[in-house]
């Protein structure tokens, strides 16, 4: 199959690339630059020029493809979250709209947090919370009515993705932790943040655009939960820094942007993807890559 890749060149779609390449489908790439339309050409990939707001960009890519994957989303900011995540409904509608009529699949992204029943407990596969409070729950409406509209739509719910350079949020933690002297949690650090390493959600998407089920939701999940005051200490560590606990009502003075994340328990299950999709993650864990990770250099 030739597959629309949006995200090529990013952190989790240039872990896909091999998985598509090696089951022997050709894949287009979307791209925002020359550097890595080369990047791409480079990793056996054709290049297609265009980005999230180039809306005929992304109606061209899935209209010359076999089906889509989208892994694309705007991290550049997200102080402006809620614009970012509208941002990926307008794409993932017009990504839709160039397959209705056939049926070519569409795998879209999102995050476990859609999951979680309104009781409380894990976030599980066959939970779809419509009245979630995350803005990134858009990406899912879209997807939802998509599938209404007879559009093969599937999703991945992503959690904390990581290997030793990148940890998703996490990430983010580390630049508040080198910025301020302190490696922080909120409270107790009770709260847990689910994780998997890239190259086993990479496994999994290819895995999951290979089944074609409509309406199916996945969960990248490897690790149910990793608590954040255990986060936060092993980022103390790499950085030789104390690790504290600071109150909910410091949260948002500490944390800027972060403190709508930092105190949420989010676990999630991944029973139901591993059933479906015989999906075994084999990588290491968050921790182990904190471990691992080199504090000397900036994240960003």
């Amino acid at each position: 199959m030739r597959i629309f890749l949006t995200g090529a060149t990013g952190f989790i779609g240039s872990a896909i690339i091999p998985e598509l390449l090696r089951s022997g489908h050709r894949v287009l790439g979307l791209t925002r630059s020359a550097t890595g339309a080369q990047k791409l050409i480079d990793a056996g990939v054709e290049p297609h020029r265009g980005d999230l707001e180039d809306l005929d960009s992304l109606r061209s890519g899935a209209a010359q493809a076999d089906g889509v994957i989208h892994t694309a989303f705007d991290h550049d900011d997200f102080s402006n979250f809620v614009a970012n995540c509208e941002k990926d409904r307008r794409a993932i509608e017009t990504l839709g709209s160039a397959l209705k009529g056939s049926d070519r699949p569409l795998l879209i992204t999102s995050g476990t947090g859609m999951g979680n029943p309104t009781e409380g407990g894990p976030a599980t596969e066959d939970v779809f919370n419509v009245k979630h409070p995350n803005p990134r729950i858009a990406s899912e409406m879209a997807g939802a009515a998509l599938l209404e509209a007879g559009v093969n739509v599937s999703v991945v719910r992503l959690p904390q993705v990581h290997d030793t350079v990148k940890q998703g949020l996490i990430t983010y933690l580390v630049d508040v932790a080198r910025r301020t002297g302190v490696s922080a949690y909120v409270g107790e650090g009770a709260n847990r943040w689910p994780a998997a390493p890239v190259l086993d959600v990479a496994r999994l998407y290819a895995l999951a655009f290979a089944r074609r089920e409509a309406g199916a939701r996945y969960h990248a999940v490897a690790e149910e939960g990793v608590s954040a005051r255990d986060m936060a200490e092993v980022i103390g560590r790499g950085l030789n820094v104390p690790a504290v606990g600071v109150s909910s009502e410091k949260a948002a003075e500490h944390f800027g942007w972060l403190a709508a994340f930092v105190s949420l328990d989010m676990p999630a299950s991944s029973a139901l993807t591993r059933a479906r999709l015989d999906w075994h993650p084999t990588g290491r864990g968050l921790i182990a890559d904190l471990e691992q990770m080199d504090y000397s250099r900036a994240s960003h």
